[in-house]
């Protein structure tokens, strides 16, 4: 019997690449589904060694969950009651905040054209507009708690994946012919993903704390707002600290002046500077690192397909990508693509 040839490369190359654009079109029409899913699975991640920690301690699953569950809730409802007054507020101000801006860069224009340097005004606001910034800072913000605002959806699928995690290793064991090989590598996959969420998310904590009460020493107003952008953005390494400085330091320069502002600027650089550069690699290790073009093409697909959350998830997503890549001899190859060019980079550890 003749068999047929195999697909040549090529054809397979075109197979795979549409279907990504498949499931690339159908992920960003399904965003207003997909984003409180994510938010569920991020924090189910976060959760989860604290649900273990309490199995081990003889506590039931429904117990350890509803324990959970409620320390979730009680911190959701904090954060909440704080930020959504600070946004609020922040809002309301932000016209006045955009013609001060405006203001101060005419008035800088000005003081260019005496020492003979003509920029027009339409330069300044094709290529940076400080208003803008804020406007765009807002929208930022906004969506976010737009998205949280679905905190029942989010709350009831997390305790559905909790539930669901705590016997899946059980339904796994039965359900498979190899079970100790195959867990083995789930195993290691999962705790790789909870090893890099939870040191990412405490070190962003760390920096959100810091920025808040730097901010709130010079007397930046809505310093909760800047450091939860830090704590949000710090999830986004080389460029996410970048970000979130430059709306803070705007408002530190129209409502207290360039010192102020100077001032705002460098505590958000000795902050990333120890905490992102010197303390976190310490616990994190050289290997999940990610190339930082790889971090700017995540941040600006996640954020196409699923707007201002996928902007904040895009390196977890991508760094949950590499770490399922590097589990399999056949796909290692691409995670060594996704990650940092030097070699230490390259080495798990």
């Amino acid at each position: 019997m003749e068999t047929k040839p195999g697909l040549s490369s090529w054809t397979r190359f075109m197979v795979v690449s549409a279907c990504f654009v498949v499931l690339v079109a159908g992920m960003r029409v399904a965003a207003p589904i997909l984003v409180p899913f994510l938010l569920s699975v991020f924090i189910v991640i976060i959760c989860t060694p604290f649900l273990f920690w309490l199995q081990k301690k003889g506590v039931p699953d429904a117990l350890a969950v509803l324990s959970i569950l409620v320390g979730v809730i009680v911190l959701f409802l904090i954060l909440a009651a704080m930020v959504g007054a600070s946004l609020n507020d922040f809002t309301r101000a932000l016209p006045e905040y955009q013609r001060r801006l405006a203001g101060e860069t005419a008035g800088l224009i000005a003081w260019l054209k005496n020492y003979n340097i003509e920029i027009s005004s339409q330069m300044v606001s094709d290529f940076f507009d400080p208003a803008k910034v804020m406007r765009l800072t807002a929208q930022l913000l906004s969506g976010l708690s737009g998205a949280l605002a679905n905190g029942f959806l989010i709350l009831l699928t997390v305790v559905f994946i909790m539930l669901e995690a705590s016997g899946l290793p059980r339904k796994l064991a039965l359900a498979l012919d190899n079970p100790d090989q195959t867990l083995a590598g789930f195993s290691q996959f999962t705790e790789s993903v909870n090893r890099y969420i939870g040191i990412k998310t405490i070190f962003s904590l760390v920096t959100g704390i810091l920025i808040w009460l730097w901010l709130v020493i010079l007397g930046v107003n809505h310093p909760i707002l800047w450091g939860l952008l830090a704590f949000l953005l710090n999830y986004v390494p080389n460029i996410g600290s970048i970000i979130a400085a430059v709306p803070a330091v705007l408002l530190a320069l129209v409502q207290l002046g360039l010192p102020s502002a100077l001032l705002t600027a460098t505590g958000y650089v000795v902050v990333n500077v120890v905490v992102g550069s010197i303390i976190e690699p310490r616990f994190m290790g050289k290997g999940l690192g990610l190339s930082t073009l790889v971090v700017f093409l995540s941040l600006v697909f996640w954020g196409w397909a699923l707007g201002m959350v996928g902007m904040v998830l895009s390196v977890p997503l991508t760094m949950i990508f590499k770490i399922a890549l590097e589990s399999s001899s056949e796909t290692r190859w691409i995670a060594v693509l996704l990650g940092s060019p030097s070699p230490d980079g390259l080495k798990t550890e």
